[in-house]
């Protein structure tokens, strides 16, 4: 696969992987620490995900590059085992992608059944923990069910059909607006895009330029039939923008206006946002370094884009001296008592009466 694929894209891949890494290594977190009160010492540490598997989607466009955003965080992480899953015949982008990254394990294998095979294990593909990756229809639902069983897997969220709001005043781009529009359109027919603009003539020529950009797609039906589905909205301010934006919770979030940065502290619910002219959301999509794993269908109320922590657990550890012990013990004692929780309480009694004995 790698004598097939030109140096110019294995060369944009390594950026893309390298920033990808900066980023993600960065939210590793420092081990907790504290001594809640003398004698009384608790931590948080973090440990990987020991097995995860990776569904890529394949069909007209192979998205290699979510091979580079769930492999790279797995590796930073320390998964112990990484597989993936994609669709026959599997690019050669996407094996390429798979040995860069580190993939132990590739399977020639999609949709729904392929999550099935991850969850449950089969003769070939192992059993893992966790699940990741986008996926039509019924790969989300397949994920959805196998997280509910306890003989299943996990998944890192409820990931569907690509979304984008654009929030653009007098000042953006028409034209820059409109490709970040149908960079998310030309996804697929279910994909979903939003303008939020207070200036009509900006929508009035942003419809203009998507027309004019659309006729040069070659995936121009596609989009279009994502396109139907899709609004040009003119509100009576900015604050009403984020306002929609907020109830929408879109996937990608795009600010074009004259100061971009004042309007992210009022931005409550978005899977990744994109300040100004020179930020497209294909800069995410690819090599930036943020994820563009993200949350959809309004989950950005709850959910967050994936990230390295979504690759680890996290473990408390406490330890008590015997002083430490002694003067919380009272206090465990109560809260046990008024809980109707007689063992609790015996597990701390029990110990105050061996420690009066050896004094």
């Amino acid at each position: 696969a790698s004598e097939r694929l030109s140096d110019e894209l294995k060369q944009a891949m390594a950026v893309a992987v390298k920033n990808i890494e900066t980023f993600h290594t960065a939210q590793k977190l420092p081990p907790v620490d504290v001594e809640t009160q003398p004698g009384v010492r608790c931590q948080q540490v973090t440990r990987p995900v020991a097995s995860v598997g990776l569904y890529i989607p394949g069909g007209s466009a192979p998205l290699f590059s979510t091979v580079l955003m769930l492999a790279t965080p797995a590796r930073i992480a320390g998964c112990k085992k990484v597989v993936l899953c994609s669709p026959p015949p599997i690019a050669d982008e996407i094996l390429y992608a798979a040995q860069l990254c580190g993939v132990q394990d590739v399977f020639n294998v999609g949709g729904a059944q392929a999550i099935a095979a991850l969850a449950f294990g089969t003769e070939s593909v192992p059993k893992v923990d966790k699940i990741f990756g986008p996926g039509n229809a019924f790969v989300t639902e397949a994920k959805r069910q196998v997280s509910q069983r306890l003989d299943g897997a996990a998944i890192d969220m409820p990931a569907g059909p690509s979304e984008v709001l654009v929030i653009a005043d007098s000042g953006a781009t028409p034209d820059f607006v409109a490709s970040d529009l149908l960079s998310q359109a030309e996804h697929g027919p279910d994909s979903q895009v939003i303008l939020l603009t207070p200036d009509a003539d900006m929508a009035r020529h942003v419809a203009e330029a998507v027309e004019r950009q659309l006729a040069e797609l070659p995936r121009a039906e596609t989009a279009r039939q994502a396109l139907s589905a899709s609004r040009l909205i003119v509100t009576k301010d900015l604050a009403q923008c984020v306002e929609i934006s907020n109830q929408y919770g879109p996937e990608h979030l795009i600010i074009q206006t004259r100061n971009a940065r004042e309007l992210v502290d009022g931005i409550t619910s978005a899977g990744s946002v994109f300040l100004g002219d020179w930020s497209p959301e294909s800069a995410g999509d690819y090599a930036s370094g943020t994820n563009h794993v993200l949350p959809t269908y309004g989950y950005t109320a709850t959910c967050s884009s994936l990230g390295l922590a979504d690759f680890q657990k996290r473990m408390t550890v406490q330890e008590l001296s015997k002083e430490g012990f002694s003067a919380l013990a009272s206090t465990i004692e109560t809260l046990a008592s008024a809980e109707r929780l007689t063992a609790h309480k015996n597990a701390v009694t029990l110990r105050v009466n061996a420690l009066k004995e050896q004094a």
